[in-house]
């Protein structure tokens, strides 16, 4: 977004932060959808919450417009996600003449290197996209909990006793995902789904994805990518093939063409679905995956 249109919008209170106050809630922006159901979850109705990329919205590539600009002059508190994942946030931010505090919610975490389609790690490039391990998760509703309380006191017990019972229902959502992958015999435990997203989850939970796109669902797969999954396809017989809803579905429909694999649906990655969507919050996002996945690994269906 270009400079001129931010600082051409008007200087009067924006209509989330007049609604707010009129309301007694504390104006929040979150930057994606993810982000924007944990500070839901948190906050409650003492939240107007506000988010930028919001639901099926790719926040890789996002480009803020001059309402976005609006909500976040007049937030009280701005949640990003870091490392890398939402930097136009800082832009928008700085254009903005935002003054108030931005909570990171991956602070605290160690990053996971990327590494490239041979296994070396060159040091250089994070994943972003540490909520994909439920631990993680975890550590951002602390850190989400804590930024709402120093911005809104009065409402910081509030906050503390929903964060509780959200995290209690992590951890049990946690023990639930390992249990699940754990009928899964160990061989079989491969994905190839559009982009590299998963990254914390193989981690966390021992499955080994595979992604013919990078990181960012701008890139583009070289042909020897694509064609080194297809021989890995064919070579070990795995059946878990699936598409995100965040990326050019075109690539993957190609390669499982090619191999003869069975595209099995469609996994929620980096944005959750609508509210009558499959993955409407962060706790339904991992349900849906973990229901389309461990059947899949185990070749049913």
């Amino acid at each position: 977004m270009q400079r001129r249109h931010l600082l051409a919008l008007p200087l009067a209170m924006p209509f989330l932060s007049r609604a707010a106050q009129a309301q007694g809630t504390v104006p929040v922006v979150a930057s994606f959808s993810i982000l924007g159901d944990m500070v839901r979850q948190i906050g409650g109705e003492r939240v107007a919450l506000r988010v930028i990329a919001g639901p099926d919205v790719d926040a890789h590539s996002f480009q803020p417009r001059p309402a976005d600009a609006e909500a976040v002059r007049g937030a009280r508190l701005v949640v990003r996600n870091g490392l890398g994942f939402d930097a136009w946030l800082d832009r928008l931010v700085r254009s903005a003449g935002y003054r108030g505090p931005v909570a990171t919610a991956s602070e605290g975490i160690t990053p996971r290197a990327l590494e490239d389609s041979h296994g070396h790690n060159h040091g250089h490039a994070q994943d972003p996209h540490a909520w994909q391990d439920l631990r993680h998760g975890q550590s951002y509703v602390r850190t989400i909990a804590a930024a709402l309380a120093a911005a809104d006191p009065e409402g910081a017990e509030g906050y503390r006793m929903r964060a509780e019972a959200y995290l209690a229902r992590l951890a049990a959502l946690d023990g639930w995902v390992r249990q699940q992958i754990a009928t899964v015999p160990e061989p079989r435990r491969q994905v190839v789904t559009s982009h590299d997203a998963f990254g914390y989850f193989a981690a966390a939970y021992g499955v080994r994805f595979l992604a013919p796109q990078g990181i960012s669902t701008d890139s583009e797969p070289s042909a020897a990518e694509v064609a080194r999954l297809i021989r890995l396809l064919k070579r070990q017989n795995i059946t878990a093939l699936f598409l995100e809803n965040m990326a050019n579905p075109a690539t993957l429909r190609r390669l499982a063409a090619e191999a003869g694999v069975t595209v099995r649906g469609q996994l929620y990655a980096d944005a959750l679905s609508r509210p009558d969507g499959p993955a409407p919050d962060y706790e339904a996002m991992f349900r849906h995956n973990l229901g389309l996945l461990v059947p899949a690994m185990k070749g049913e269906g």
